[in-house]
Protein backbone atom coordinates (compact mmCIF):
# COMPACT_ATOMS: atom_id res chain seq x y z
CA UNK A 1 0.00 0.00 0.00
CA UNK A 2 2.78 2.10 0.88
CA UNK A 3 4.31 1.70 -2.62
CA UNK A 4 1.22 3.31 -4.03
CA UNK A 5 1.25 5.88 -2.12
CA UNK A 6 4.82 6.83 -3.23
CA UNK A 7 4.31 6.55 -6.74
CA UNK A 8 1.34 8.92 -6.74
CA UNK A 9 3.11 12.03 -5.00
CA UNK A 10 4.35 14.42 -7.61
CA UNK A 11 7.28 15.10 -9.42
CA UNK A 12 9.10 18.59 -9.48
CA UNK A 13 10.33 19.32 -12.66
CA UNK A 14 11.94 22.23 -14.40
CA UNK A 15 10.68 23.54 -17.48
CA UNK A 16 13.05 25.07 -20.15
CA UNK A 17 12.72 26.09 -23.88
CA UNK A 18 14.48 24.34 -26.75
CA UNK A 19 13.24 26.30 -29.88
CA UNK A 20 9.82 26.53 -29.72
CA UNK A 21 9.36 23.67 -27.46
CA UNK A 22 8.82 23.28 -23.72
CA UNK A 23 10.92 20.30 -22.06
CA UNK A 24 11.01 19.12 -18.46
CA UNK A 25 13.33 17.32 -16.56
CA UNK A 26 13.53 16.10 -13.34
CA UNK A 27 14.92 18.66 -10.67
CA UNK A 28 16.25 15.73 -8.35
CA UNK A 29 18.68 15.27 -11.16
CA UNK A 30 19.77 18.79 -11.77
CA UNK A 31 23.00 20.50 -9.39
CA UNK A 32 22.56 23.94 -10.75
CA UNK A 33 21.69 26.52 -13.71
CA UNK A 34 24.05 28.94 -15.19
CA UNK A 35 24.64 31.47 -17.71
CA UNK A 36 26.01 29.93 -20.53
CA UNK A 37 30.13 30.79 -21.21
CA UNK A 38 32.18 30.82 -23.14
CA UNK A 39 33.44 26.83 -24.44
CA UNK A 40 36.37 25.21 -25.42
CA UNK A 41 35.36 23.00 -28.45
CA UNK A 42 36.79 19.70 -28.53
CA UNK A 43 38.07 18.41 -31.58
CA UNK A 44 36.50 15.04 -33.09
CA UNK A 45 33.69 14.94 -30.35
CA UNK A 46 30.27 13.80 -31.18
CA UNK A 47 27.91 16.07 -32.95
CA UNK A 48 25.82 16.48 -29.80
CA UNK A 49 28.82 17.91 -27.48
CA UNK A 50 29.17 21.52 -27.81
CA UNK A 51 32.54 22.04 -25.99
CA UNK A 52 33.50 22.16 -22.65
CA UNK A 53 33.84 24.85 -19.83
CA UNK A 54 35.42 25.59 -16.64
CA UNK A 55 32.60 25.07 -13.68
CA UNK A 56 34.13 26.21 -10.56
CA UNK A 57 37.06 24.03 -11.23
CA UNK A 58 35.51 21.23 -12.68
CA UNK A 59 35.79 20.49 -16.15
CA UNK A 60 31.92 20.25 -17.52
CA UNK A 61 31.02 19.11 -20.93
CA UNK A 62 28.53 21.11 -22.38
CA UNK A 63 25.63 18.99 -24.68
CA UNK A 64 23.34 20.19 -27.12
CA UNK A 65 20.21 18.80 -26.46
CA UNK A 66 18.62 19.90 -29.71
CA UNK A 67 21.04 17.68 -31.28
CA UNK A 68 19.68 14.82 -29.38
CA UNK A 69 16.40 15.67 -29.99
CA UNK A 70 16.51 17.02 -33.53
CA UNK A 71 15.51 20.53 -33.42
CA UNK A 72 16.15 23.08 -35.99
CA UNK A 73 14.80 25.90 -34.56
CA UNK A 74 17.33 28.34 -33.34
CA UNK A 75 17.20 29.86 -30.21
CA UNK A 76 19.34 32.47 -27.66
CA UNK A 77 20.70 29.43 -25.88
CA UNK A 78 21.34 31.81 -22.41
CA UNK A 79 21.31 29.14 -19.73
CA UNK A 80 23.32 25.91 -19.16
CA UNK A 81 21.20 22.85 -16.69
CA UNK A 82 24.29 21.12 -15.11
CA UNK A 83 23.51 17.67 -13.99
CA UNK A 84 24.65 16.21 -10.48
CA UNK A 85 27.25 13.63 -11.04
CA UNK A 86 25.89 11.16 -8.35
CA UNK A 87 22.67 10.98 -10.40
CA UNK A 88 23.40 10.19 -14.02
CA UNK A 89 26.12 8.21 -15.33
CA UNK A 90 27.88 10.45 -17.90
CA UNK A 91 31.72 9.81 -16.79
CA UNK A 92 32.15 13.54 -15.54
CA UNK A 93 30.00 16.57 -15.02
CA UNK A 94 27.66 17.28 -18.16
CA UNK A 95 25.15 20.09 -18.57
CA UNK A 96 22.63 20.76 -21.41
CA UNK A 97 22.38 24.15 -23.54
CA UNK A 98 19.28 25.11 -23.29
CA UNK A 99 17.33 28.38 -25.03
CA UNK A 100 15.66 29.57 -21.34
CA UNK A 101 14.89 28.47 -17.92
CA UNK A 102 10.88 28.83 -17.37
CA UNK A 103 9.72 27.36 -14.25
CA UNK A 104 10.30 24.43 -11.48
CA UNK A 105 6.67 22.97 -10.90
CA UNK A 106 4.79 19.77 -9.43
CA UNK A 107 3.74 16.94 -12.09
CA UNK A 108 1.11 14.29 -10.88
CA UNK A 109 1.43 10.75 -12.82
CA UNK A 110 -1.98 10.95 -13.90
CA UNK A 111 -0.69 13.97 -15.65
CA UNK A 112 2.05 12.39 -17.70
CA UNK A 113 0.70 10.42 -20.77
CA UNK A 114 3.44 7.48 -21.52
CA UNK A 115 1.84 5.70 -24.24
CA UNK A 116 2.66 8.29 -26.88
CA UNK A 117 6.11 8.12 -26.21
CA UNK A 118 6.44 3.96 -25.31
CA UNK A 119 9.26 3.61 -27.99
CA UNK A 120 10.68 7.25 -27.97
CA UNK A 121 14.28 6.82 -26.89
CA UNK A 122 14.75 9.11 -24.15
CA UNK A 123 11.51 10.49 -23.85
CA UNK A 124 9.75 9.76 -20.12
CA UNK A 125 6.30 11.25 -21.00
CA UNK A 126 4.24 13.85 -22.41
CA UNK A 127 3.00 16.12 -19.48
CA UNK A 128 -0.81 17.69 -20.43
CA UNK A 129 -0.37 20.80 -18.36
CA UNK A 130 -3.67 23.86 -19.11
CA UNK A 131 -3.30 24.30 -22.81
CA UNK A 132 -0.26 22.82 -23.91
CA UNK A 133 1.97 19.52 -23.68
CA UNK A 134 5.65 19.55 -22.20
CA UNK A 135 8.05 16.93 -22.79
CA UNK A 136 9.57 15.09 -20.16
CA UNK A 137 12.89 13.92 -20.96
CA UNK A 138 15.59 12.15 -19.96
CA UNK A 139 19.15 13.04 -19.33
CA UNK A 140 21.24 10.55 -19.88
CA UNK A 141 22.64 10.64 -23.11
CA UNK A 142 23.00 6.87 -23.60
CA UNK A 143 19.31 6.63 -23.71
CA UNK A 144 19.63 8.41 -27.24
CA UNK A 145 20.67 6.66 -30.44
CA UNK A 146 23.55 8.79 -30.87
CA UNK A 147 25.74 6.23 -32.32
CA UNK A 148 24.92 6.95 -35.92
CA UNK A 149 25.64 10.47 -35.39
CA UNK A 150 29.37 9.71 -33.86
CA UNK A 151 29.79 7.76 -36.62
CA UNK A 152 29.09 9.99 -39.20
CA UNK A 153 31.14 12.89 -37.59
CA UNK A 154 33.88 9.87 -37.43
CA UNK A 155 33.71 9.73 -41.13
CA UNK A 156 33.48 12.91 -42.27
Amino acid sequence: MAATETEAEPTKVLEFGLGDGTYCLDIGVIDEIVDAGELTRIPNSPAHVEGVMDLRGRTTTIVDPKTLFDIAEEGPRERIVVFDDDEIDEGGTVGWMVDEVFQVRDVAPEDVDRGTTVDDEGIRGIVKSDDRFVVWVSPDVEDFDVGEAISEDAEA
